[in-house]
């Protein structure tokens, strides 16, 4: 049994003149019931006439344009209103006549050029057919003022409508833009942490081995550790380009158990003294904390890396039930010129991250000297 959501899926895709033709169906068909004969609208107050062959175009002339009136609303109009004036001036007051309302509404609302001249030359096309239904019936003045207005007022709600439509058009426009431009920043942070770590790592680590020439086995380590370091680089740009990827979901956006000791541990081979701890159990669902606390001691070590080489670093990572907290930091002892914020892209990232997250974040120096990295991420928080 097919289900309602199916016959609507199906429904929507059909063309949009299929869609719309039943509507001038029903009205065809409810202008030949007998019981609504003389029932449909009456401008003029001529007495009513049975139908006869003229009845029948001015019957189909009101029902069966109504299939267009999203597709070509200046021809359903006009074709509606050539139908209305025989219906009125030879008093069958059918009840299709109804679709001139209606025709006048969709063109209202899906007419987007010549919209003034339209609504112009309809106005000006209903003073010859008043004054003729003025001339046979007698009606006042007033009825037919009435009836203008009316129509009129058909077509400001198709305007609003349509004003409603290009404002919501303009909103998923703006948002779509908006959801571009995030995604871009965020490729823009992984790129820039992963790369700048990655490759940080591999320059100290070649420099190192440029002065290892006279001991062959370290100058083997020395290398290795630059191998795998690549080797890690490729892993990590491979998963970013997974993001890319329409198809990628969102089970490896975490890194697994295990990768802040291997991050750790790259870092000490690099030649820089880290001594890292890792307290209490992570909750069952971290969201993208756990990623983001990643991202801060992956930055954090590559800057140590970069401006405080040797100077001696710490590495705190607790874990909690609702917040995992980081806290990176150097002693100023390194022979560089200090761990600082670098360019500022990396840190001020990893404060967006943060923020957007409700947690907490600061970077600057600590008292008696080196630089200090500290973050409150609350757990749980949706990636």
């Amino acid at each position: 049994m097919i289900s309602a959501r199916r016959v609507s899926e199906l429904w929507h895709r059909l063309d949009v003149t299929v869609r719309d033709l039943p509507l001038g169906l029903v009205l065809i068909a409810a202008s030949l019931v007998p019981s609504l004969r003389g029932l449909g609208t009456e401008v003029g107050a001529l007495p009513d006439r049975p139908y006869d062959a003229l009845a029948v175009v001015a019957l189909l002339l009101q029902g069966l344009p109504l299939a267009v009136r999203r597709r070509l609303p200046v021809v359903c109009l006009t074709l509606v209103s050539l139908g209305f004036a025989v219906d009125q001036l030879r008093g069958y007051h059918m009840f299709a006549g109804t679709a001139l309302a209606i025709s006048v509404l969709s063109t209202g609302a899906h007419l987007d050029r010549h919209r003034r001249a339209t609504m112009l030359a309809f106005s000006v096309a209903f003073v010859p057919l008043s004054i003729a239904l003025h001339q046979l019936g007698g009606q006042p003045a007033t009825e037919f003022i009435t009836f203008y207005l009316a129509i009129a007022f058909a077509w400001g709600i198709g305007s609003w409508l349509r004003s409603t439509r290009i404002a919501e058009a303009e909103r998923r426009r703006r948002v779509a833009e908006e959801t571009r431009t995030a995604e871009r920043t965020r490729i823009a942070r992984e790129l820039h942490d992963v790369v700048t770590h990655h490759v940080t790592a591999m320059v100290v680590q070649a420099e190192a081995a440029r002065y290892l020439t006279a001991a062959p086995d370290r100058l083997d380590q020395a290398l290795t550790a630059v191998t795998d370091t690549g080797r890690r680089a490729i892993t990590d740009l491979r998963h970013l380009l997974d993001l890319l990827n329409p198809d990628h979901g969102t089970e490896a956006r975490t890194p697994p158990v295990g990768r802040l000791l291997t991050l750790v541990e790259q870092t000490r081979r690099a030649g820089q003294p880290v001594e890292f701890t890792e307290e209490g159990t992570p909750a069952a669902s971290t969201g993208s904390a756990d990623l983001v606390a990643y991202r801060i001691v992956q930055e954090a070590l590559t800057n140590a890396l970069k401006y405080a080489h040797g100077s001696r670093t710490s590495v705190q990572v607790r874990h909690s039930e609702r917040e995992i907290t980081v806290e990176v930091g150097t002693d100023g002892s390194g022979s560089g010129a200090g761990f600082s914020e670098g360019s500022g892209r990396g840190l001020a990232g990893l404060r967006e991250r943060v923020e957007v997250l409700d947690g907490d974040f600061s970077a600057g120096p600590r008292t008696g000297g080196g630089f200090v990295v500290r973050a409150r991420i609350p757990a749980g928080s949706p990636s």
